[in-house]
């Protein structure tokens, strides 16, 4: 080995996950040690990177949080890059022995193409950006956010991981639209999204509970929502489908709608970026509560139109996971994650309540303290079903595909 391979096998390698959003990015730092993936040792928010934003970088460790304000006058992109650049001096001097030797970036849609993480490269962005219209509150940041770290980051690989992607061996009746054969073989069907979230969870499940291989219902709540049905541990079944608009009321989208409505609304004049907008932006626990889309601030509030949209969120919740089971044939594993999911103690236990005919019986006390900081049950001892409650971390599981796909250039020579 020589003195140079023998200094940098001393380093520690580590990959950075990424979340693009369009005013935000979302990342964690997560070490290698013996080709798997470490804990996030570092984790943060690029934000304020919106058009007369103030742009500044949020970093959290163990020892707390620190923000870093951006002086910079410039925006959009050249913020976007200005920010990154900020970035890799931040966790460069942050961790002065790690060398950042991948970025993996959470991409919501993979298409037809895509099931699997890959390299990024031209023909992927091109065939990528098609995608577009399909999540366009998400898929067009992510790609943004792809193109400003390849030039804030130009020696580094990029690696693409797709929500889509552990939905991809849905059964043909899950995932078919009764539509014409000219449409479906244009590829509208159903998707599913949320999948690096859900296959976290999985493998989660798989080392906690000897029932992670049986029927499964997944519940991801936060200002995105979904569900998902699992059996052997695969997702047969799940409440997004086409778009990230479908299934579950979420913070601002409206979830499943009848699309009557849509040509109502169309017949009255509106156009597409009207209904976009109102679809997306304006619908969910926002539009019925006129107050929030923030389940905690509506949670404060004494106002009926609050209550009316927690209420609803809840119901929505518990007949999703309801008709899920009818996919797998009964049930015996409910598991909450996401920022509702971990944290709501109320909606957990009137889900659970909701679902008491299948056999769930919850835990008061455990239910109490289940704050989505480490997984645990909360279900009583006398529950035919395990309930759980599991934190999620999406960045890991892209940092591991990431991880397999870069680790041949990894292995130093004999």
């Amino acid at each position: 080995m020589t003195l140079a391979q023998s200094i940098s096998a001393e380093r520690q390698q580590a990959i950075l996950s990424v979340n693009s959003g369009s005013s935000t990015v979302k990342f964690a730092l997560y070490p290698l040690h013996d080709q798997l993936v470490d804990a996030a040792v570092v984790s943060g928010l690029v934000e304020g990177l919106e058009p007369g934003g103030k742009p500044a970088i949020c970093l959290i460790d163990q020892t707390g949080r620190q923000t870093f304000p951006l002086t910079t006058d410039v925006t959009g992109s050249d913020a976007f890059t200005a920010a990154l650049t900020e970035l890799r001096r931040l966790i460069a001097s942050y961790g002065k022995d790690i060398d950042v030797t991948a970025i993996a970036h959470r991409v919501v849609h993979g298409g037809e193409q895509y099931a699997a993480s890959v390299l990024i490269d031209s023909a992927a962005i091109s065939y990528l950006q098609t995608l577009n219209p399909l999540a366009p509150l998400h898929q067009p940041h992510n790609l943004e956010g792809i193109l400003a770290f390849q030039r804030a980051y130009p020696d580094i690989p990029q690696i693409a991981c797709f929500d889509t992607g552990f939905h991809a061996e849905l059964p043909v009746y899950e995932k078919t639209l009764a539509l014409p054969q000219s449409l479906r073989d244009a590829g509208i069907r159903r998707y599913g999204f949320h999948g690096l979230s859900y296959r976290y969870v999985s493998q989660r499940l798989a080392e906690y509970s000897c029932r992670a291989k049986q029927r499964v219902v997944m519940a991801h709540l936060g200002n995105g929502a979904s569900a998902c049905a699992m059996l052997q541990g695969k997702s047969v079944a799940t409440t997004m489908g086409f778009s990230a608009l479908d299934g579950l009321m979420m913070g601002t989208r409206c979830g499943a709608l009848d699309p009557g409505v849509l040509l109502y609304l169309m017949q009255a004049g509106w156009d597409a970026v009207r209904l976009e907008k109102t679809l997306y932006k304006e619908s969910g626990l926002l539009g019925v509560s006129g107050l929030s889309a923030d389940m905690r601030t509506l949670r404060q509030s004494d106002a009926p139109a609050a209550q009316a949209a927690i209420a609803l969120f809840t119901y929505r919740v518990m007949r999703e996971c309801a008709g899920l089971t009818a996919c797998t044939g009964g049930l015996d594993v409910l598991a909450f994650t996401g920022g509702i999911g971990e944290h709501d103690t109320v909606l957990r236990r009137q889900v659970a309540e909701g679902l008491h005919y299948l056999g769930l019986k919850i835990d008061p006390e455990k239910n109490a303290i289940a704050t989505g900081d480490q997984a645990m049950t909360i279900h009583a001892a006398d529950s035919q079903v395990e309930i759980w409650v599991i934190p999620t971390d999406e960045g890991r599981i892209a940092a591991m595909d990431a991880s397999a796909i870069i680790a041949p250039q990894r292995v130093c020579p004999a």
